[in-house]
């Protein structure tokens, strides 16, 4: 399930990415449209513009832009940057791994390998679509 704070997160990108050719989008713009809390999204843009996927201007005409064509933004990227691991299980991650402490063996751990499959087909499915897609809807 993805949090409120990847929900809010993917919301206010695809808002920004549709408004690309108007310049900057203000936070109250993007927190009216999309019916987002004001202060949440304050941190949530904030994370964004720290991973390099928004860029911000102050002042007027100022707020915040996509730094990449939206087309180069994959979802597995940006769950990644809002939510952390993508796999459903610590042992599985491929870039937050970390040992199950209840398992003597993941050779021998059936829910570990059904795990990296799951993994890999998410994976696989968040890697191919990009916040372009979801501006198409």
């Amino acid at each position: 399930m993805l949090s409120k704070k990847t929900k809010y997160g993917l919301k206010a990108l695809v808002y920004i990415a549709k408004q690309a050719d108007n310049g900057p989008v203000l936070i109250s713009d993007i927190s009216e449209k999309e019916t987002i809390p004001k202060k949440f999204l304050e941190a949530i843009l904030l994370d964004l513009k720290k991973f390099g996927i928004l860029g911000s201007k102050k002042g007027k005409g100022g707020g915040y832009y996509l730094l990449k064509d939206p087309k180069e933004i994959t979802m597995a990227t940006l769950i990644r940057v809002l939510d952390g691991p993508i796999a459903m299980l610590p042992c599985v991650s491929l870039n937050f791994y970390e040992r199950c402490e209840d398992c003597p063996n993941e050779e021998l751990c059936s829910l570990h390998h059904f795990m990296a499959q799951v993994r890999d087909n998410t994976l696989n499915l968040l890697q191919q679509k990009s916040l372009y897609d979801l501006t198409l809807l």
